[in-house]
C-alpha cells in the first residue's frame, strides 16, 4: 500500500505544478510591474495602506563592513546557500554529489540529463525537481555518510571568509535554508558550530527517501523566522545578493544587516589553514566540483578513461620497467622521480668495514613510504627498476592478483607481523607504509614503529599523488576499484622522493627507541612533502568516514 500512495502523491504533485506555473509565473509578472508601477507614481505612495515593503538589499551595508569586535553574545541569522558559500542560488552540484556518491553512477547520469529541463524552471519548481531525483529511492544511512565524509569538503572549499568571519566572531548562530536540511546540518553544526539548523525536511518511508517534501513544503524562512524567534530580534542578518523575497523579508527582521555581493563570493578561497577544523579525512570519488560542464566532460571521458586506464595496468603488469615508464609517460601518467636510487644493503658493503652489529642485520633496505594509494609499491618498484615485496594491512583480491609486485597480508598482530616482515627482509628488499592507511590531504598519520625494530638499513621514501577527476582510494566503497579509478584520471601525477637512508646512530641499532625512530622518519616525510604531522591512526579514519 505504501508504493501507490507515493505513486498518487507524486503525480497529484507533478499535476499541481503544470497547472499552477503559468499561474504562479503570471502572478510574479503582476507583482514585479505593480511594484516598479508604484515606485514611479509616487502620488500613489502616501495612499496606500498596504503594509511597508523591507528596503531593498542594495541600501543594506556590504558584509566587509561589519565590524567583529565585541559580538561574542551576539545571534546571527543567515543561509548557507549564496551567503556562506561562495556559489550562485543553485546548489546543483551539491545535489550531484549525493546523487553520485549516495546513490549510483545512473542516478547521477539522469541527474546531469536533467539540467536543460530545470535550467528553464523557477527556484522553487527547479529545487523540488532536485530534490526529487536525488533522493527518491535513497536510503537515509547513505546520505548520512555523504553528508559526514563527502560534502564537508566541498563545502570548505568553497565557504565564502568574509561571511565565516562574521559568523565566527558572534555566540548563537541560526542558519534557515530551503535545502534540505540533511544535506547541511552536519557540516554546519561540527565545522562551523551552528547551534541551530532549520531547513527543507524530507519525507521517508522506513528507511528510504521517497523524493518528496515533508509538511508543508519548502522552508519558507520569513515564516520559519518569526515561529523561531517569536517577537525577539536576532542581532545580525547575512543574505546573499542573488536572495529572494522571502530573505529580504527576514533580514529586515534583524538588528543589523549586511549583504554578501556578488564581487564578496568571487573573493579569494579560504586557505586551508583558516579552516574552522581540519580536514584531515574525507572519502567519495568525485575530485572536483561537479558543476553542470565538468559533470558533462566527466561522463564523455568515461568510455576512453576505462580503456585507458586498462592500458595504462597492463603496461605496468607485463613490460619491463623502462618501457613501462615510457608508455605510462606517454598515456598521461606523469612520473616525478626525486633523490637517490641506488642504496647499497649492508650485505653488499666489504666485510672489512663490518661491525658485530651491521653483520646481524638482514642485509635488505626497508622502504618506509607515505601511504596515498595502494599503488606507493608499484611505484616506487618501477622508479627503482627492481622488484621489491610490499606488506599491506588491508588489499582485496582483485589488487592482489593483477599487482605487478609481490604482496603480503599482515594481520595487526604484532608479533606475528614482526615474523612475516623479518622473513621477508631477509629475501630480499621490503616496501612498508607504517600509517596503515591512506590519507588524501597533506597529512601524515602516526607511523606505527614496528618497523624501527625490524631493519637498521631504512630509506624513507616521501610519496605524494596529485588527481584531477576521481579519487583512487575509498574508505567505504569498492576498494577493489582504486587502481582503475586512479589510472583513469586523464593525467595522474605520482611524486617519488627518495630520502637518504638514515644515520645508523639514528636508529635502534644506535641506542634509540622503535618509537624515537618512527617519529623521526613521520618528521623527515613531511618535510619533504610540506605535510604536517598528526598523531591519527586507521582507527580513526574509520570511525569517522565508515
Amino acid at each position: 500500500m505504501v508504493f501507490p500512495t507515493v505513486i498518487l502523491k507524486l503525480a497529484e504533485w507533478v499535476l499541481y505544478q503544470i497547472l499552477a506555473s503559468s499561474c504562479y509565473r503570471a502572478a510574479r509578472k503582476m507583482k514585479s510591474n505593480g511594484f516598479f508601477f508604484f515606485m514611479r507614481n509616487p502620488s500613489l505612495k502616501s495612499s496606500s495602506s498596504s503594509s511597508q515593503q523591507p528596503p531593498p538589499p542594495s541600501i543594506y551595508p556590504t558584509v566587509t563592513k561589519c565590524v567583529l569586535e565585541g559580538r561574542e553574545s551576539q545571534t546571527i541569522v543567515c543561509d548557507i546557500n549564496g551567503t556562506l558559500l561562495r556559489s550562485d542560488k543553485s546548489f546543483f552540484p551539491y545535489f550531484m554529489l549525493v546523487a553520485f556518491e549516495g546513490g549510483t553512477i545512473f542516478r547521477a547520469f539522469l541527474f546531469l540529463l536533467s539540467y536543460p529541463i530545470l535550467w528553464f524552471l523557477d527556484y522553487e519548481l527547479k529545487l523540488r525537481a532536485m530534490i526529487f531525483i536525488t533522493f527518491c529511492g535513497l536510503r537515509v544511512r547513505d546520505m548520512e555518510s555523504v553528508g559526514r565524509a563527502v560534502l564537508p569538503k566541498f563545502y570548505l572549499e568553497n565557504l565564502n571568509l568574509k561571511a565565516y568571519e562574521v559568523l565566527a566572531s558572534t555566540g548563537s548562530r541560526v542558519v534557515f535554508t530551503s535545502v534540505p536540511r540533511v544535506m547541511v546540518e552536519g557540516f554546519l553544526k561540527e565545522y562551523l558550530n551552528v547551534d541551530y539548523v532549520v531547513g527543507t525536511e524530507l519525507h521517508t518511508v522506513g528507511q528510504y527517501f521517497t523524493g518528496l517534501i515533508h509538511g508543508s513544503g519548502l522552508l519558507a524562512k520569513h515564516r520559519a523566522f518569526k515561529d523561531f524567534f517569536g517577537e525577539n530580534k536576532p542581532d545580525i542578518g547575512l543574505i546573499g545578493t542573488s536572495s529572494f523575497h522571502d530573505d529580504h523579508l527576514f533580514i529586515s527582521l534583524c538588528k543589523e544587516a549586511y549583504v554578501v555581493n556578488i564581487e564578496d563570493n568571487k573573493g579569494v578561497l579560504m586557505p586551508r589553514e583558516r579552516y574552522p577544523k581540519p580536514l584531515v579525512f574525507h572519502d567519495g570519488r568525485l575530485a572536483f566540483l561537479p558543476t553542470p560542464l565538468p559533470t558533462l566532460c566527466m561522463f564523455l571521458w568515461l568510455p576512453p578513461g576505462i580503456l585507458l586506464a586498462v592500458f595504462r595496468l597492463c603496461v605496468g603488469i607485463f613490460l619491463p620497467y623502462k618501457l613501462a615508464i615510457l608508455l605510462g609517460t606517454l598515456s598521461g601518467v606523469n612520473l616525478r622521480v626525486k633523490g637517490g636510487l641506488n642504496h647499497r644493503s649492508s650485505s653488499s658493503s666489504s666485510p672489512d668495514h663490518q661491525t658485530a652489529d651491521e653483520t646481524s642485520t638482514t642485509g635488505h633496505v626497508l622502504y618506509v613510504c607515505t601511504h596515498r594509494t595502494l599503488l606507493d609499491p608499484v611505484f616506487l618498484s618501477t622508479s627503482l627498476g627492481k622488484p621489491l615485496t610490499a606488506v599491506t594491512y588491508s588489499l582485496s583480491k582483485m589488487s592482489e592478483f593483477i599487482a605487478p609486485i609481490r604482496t603480503v597480508r599482515l594481520t595487526r598482530d604484532r608479533k606475528q607481523d614482526a615474523q612475516t616482515m623479518q622473513r621477508l627482509l631477509s629475501e630480499g628488499d621490503l616496501v612498508v607504509c607504517p600509517e596503515g592507511t591512506t590519507c588524501r590531504e597533506p597529512y601524515l598519520l602516526r607511523f606505527s614503529s614496528l618497523f624501527a625494530e625490524l631493519a637498521d638499513e631504512i630509506v624513507p621514501v616521501a610519496m605524494n599523488t596529485h588527481v584531477t577527476m576521481f579519487y583512487g582510494t575509498t574508505a567505504s566503497g569498492l576498494k577493489c576499484l582504486d587502481p582503475i579509478f586512479f589510472l583513469m584520471n586523464p593525467r595522474p601525477s605520482y611524486y617519488v622522493h627518495i630520502l637518504g637512508k638514515v644515520p645508523r646512530e639514528l636508529t635502534c641499532a644506535g641506542g634509540r627507541s622503535s618509537f624515537e625512530v618512527a617519529n623521526y622518519i613521520q618528521t623527515q616525510l613531511a618535510n619533504a612533502l610540506g605535510f604536517q604531522c598528526t598523531t591519527l591512526t586507521r582507527r580513526d579514519k574509520y570511525l569517522m568516514l565508515a
